[in-house]
């Protein structure tokens, strides 16, 4: 016993009032069950699982249940989302692809979203699904699964905020068109306006948490507003009955007319326009990677997933119905000069004042989203550089000693996503891949620790708080096979033989596959000698590790023995941490 206690004397207890080893934590971990973390100051429940994890704390922790989801939900940013998309969405397959793929879509959506929200809450760190994966994958492949997962997601992730922005500026440069009508954008005022706006957005991600959060909370309160005033604009204004037509179109010409917009069956088309939905969708991951800074994590942060999905989807398909039931021409609305599908069909069934207050109202909502798209980022970036993913990894991972974010990782990510935005000089198709791109890279990433999950894990996972109890299973399988079917169906052209050349190719497959081919390249010639799966930072301060020594300070009579901890000592933390296990 004094043994023990002389271990005791070396650290403060966790806040249950004693030491806790990660077994007894409703998490699923890279550790060793019989581990018994242990720190010089007391930690929170919130500390006492990341240690579990492998990971000490080094964010404030002012994210709540609610500016988690205002932050996924900016990500998600319902309407400027739609806007951005809509000429997938509407000019694959017409109104039939806006109102049946959102909704078939959604379904399966939400089995990801919810299958991720169980991992979240088994493992609430920053890492998020890389990390998940490396855990549940079986023995010997976890860096493997690590690799890809964290790849895949990461090319999702630092894709968001540039397509926005992209998106972003061509509404800006619309809305002008629309007031001085002989202006036409040029790809050169896209590109530099882009810029601009990613700069703008990467000084304000690089402030501290809390304000962060607030501007956060702020963008996303709007995006809701301006979702619902749209929604209710759209049909209350509508000019169709000046032009000749009825209020709203007929359900039979919404629901079953659909529109040759790719050289394939109505059917296939029908999937092709779920990458509106897919993309539109894919930024509800956010709380898993901010979960390090909310309170409460393995709780808040998978009611944050599921709570942005299941509010998104349902928002979301108000928003189509609105569209699909008033739009008047849609090959105008796609070709249109304007260069942006969502300002044709605005100026086609609105009085152009009121066209434009609309707009505006998605331009502002817009910006907000490519703010939470940066932030999400740049804790995925920041996770993948303390494990060393990256050349130049160190100083990546560096955490701003006076705003305590990841500064330094939001500026790689900006400097890259300027980088990617050369693609709007390849043409509209080129820059298109920059959405499809980040589809499938989300969700290819979401489904792999997921698949793993599924069909390799049993009883090696350990719920957390949150859990899907005897459905797990069911529903990751939907999830699963719903991805599955989806990669293959984003990457097809929408059209085939003599007419498909460079320029109307579907560039995701090359966009996207070729830097996943280069990764899995990279892994079989070198990643794999060095890459060992994600990197616990306090391994050091494990109790229960052999050769675990804690070097002891002498007290104020002298005696430097008091407080050190011998191999005897040593010994009998092992056999405790046994013990535990």
């Amino acid at each position: 016993m004094a043994e023990f206690e002389a271990i005791r004397g070396q650290s403060v207890v966790s806040a249950s009032g004693r030491k806790k080893s990660v077994a007894e934590e409703p998490v699923t971990s890279v550790l060793g069950a019989g581990e018994i973390f242990y720190s010089d100051r007391e930690l929170t429940a919130d500390e006492e699982v990341l240690a579990a994890l492998g990971y000490k704390p080094e964010f404030k922790r002012e994210f709540s249940l609610w500016t988690s989801f205002c932050v996924s939900f900016a990500v998600l940013g319902l309407l400027p989302s739609f806007a951005s998309t809509l000429y997938y969405g509407m000019g694959y397959a017409g109104t039939p692809g806006m109102v049946w793929g959102w909704l078939i879509a959604m379904v399966f959506i939400q089995c990801v979203a919810m299958s991720m929200a169980e991992l979240c809450s088994s493992m609430p760190t920053s890492g998020g699904l890389y990390y998940a994966a490396a855990v549940l994958a079986p023995p010997g492949y976890g860096p493997l699964a690590a690799w890809l997962t964290g790849w895949s997601n990461w090319m999702g992730q630092v894709t968001g905020a540039p397509s926005v922005d992209y998106a972003l500026s061509a509404m800006v440069l619309a809305g002008v068109s629309i007031s001085k009508p002989d202006y036409v954008p040029q790809n050169y005022q896209v590109f530099l306006l882009t810029t601009l706006i990613m700069l703008i957005h990467g000084c304000i991600s690089s402030m501290p948490t809390k304000w962060i959060a607030n501007f956060n909370s702020v963008g996303s309160t709007f995006n809701m507003v301006a979702l619902i005033v749209v929604i209710i604009l759209i049909p209350a204004s509508t000019n169709r009955e000046s032009q000749g037509l009825p209020k709203f179109s007929g359900a039979s010409i919404v629901w079953g007319n659909f529109y040759d917009g790719t050289d394939f069956p109505n059917g296939v088309a029908l999937l092709m326009t779920f990458v509106a939905v897919i993309w539109t969708m894919s930024g509800y991951d956010a709380p898993f990677h901010l979960s390090e800074e909310c309170s409460n994590a393995n709780i808040a942060a998978p009611r944050a997933i599921v709570l942005t999905s299941g509010v998104g989807g349902i928002m979301g398909w108000f928003l189509q119905l609105v569209v699909a039931y008033t739009v008047i021409d849609i090959d105008s609305v796609i070709s249109s000069d304007l260069g942006q599908p969502w300002a044709s069909y605005l100026l086609q069934v609105l009085p152009q004042k009121t066209a434009l207050a609309a707009l505006a109202l998605t331009i502002i909502a817009a910006f907000s989203m490519g703010q939470g798209c940066m932030v999400a980022a740049s804790r995925v970036t920041f996770a993948y550089a303390r494990d060393g993913c990256f050349p130049c990894s160190w100083w990546i991972s560096r955490v701003n000693k006076h705003t305590r974010t990841p500064v330094n990782a939001v500026w790689f990510n900006t400097s890259l996503g300027i980088c990617m935005t050369f693609l709007i000089f390849g043409g509209q198709l080129a820059a298109g891949a920059l959405f499809s791109i980040a589809a499938v890279a989300a969700f290819v990433a979401f489904t792999i620790p997921i698949f793993i999950r599924v069909f390799f894990v049993g009883n090696r996972f350990r719920p957390g708080p949150w859990n899907l109890g005897r459905y797990s299973m069911y529903i990751g399988s939907l999830a699963c096979v719903f991805v599955l079917l989806m990669v293959p169906i984003l990457m097809l052209p929408s059209v085939t033989g003599s007419d498909l050349n460079p320029d109307t190719m579907n560039w995701t497959c090359l966009v996207y596959g070729g830097p996943m081919l280069i990764v899995v390249i990279y892994w079989f010639v070198d990643a794999h000698k060095w890459f060992k799966g994600p990197k616990v930072n306090i391994e050091h301060q494990m109790l229960g590790r052999p050769g675990n020594v804690v070097e002891g300070k002498a007290d104020d009579s002298g005696d430097s023995s008091a407080g050190s901890i011998t191999k005897e000592d040593r010994q009998f933390a092992d056999k405790k941490a046994a013990d535990l296990a």
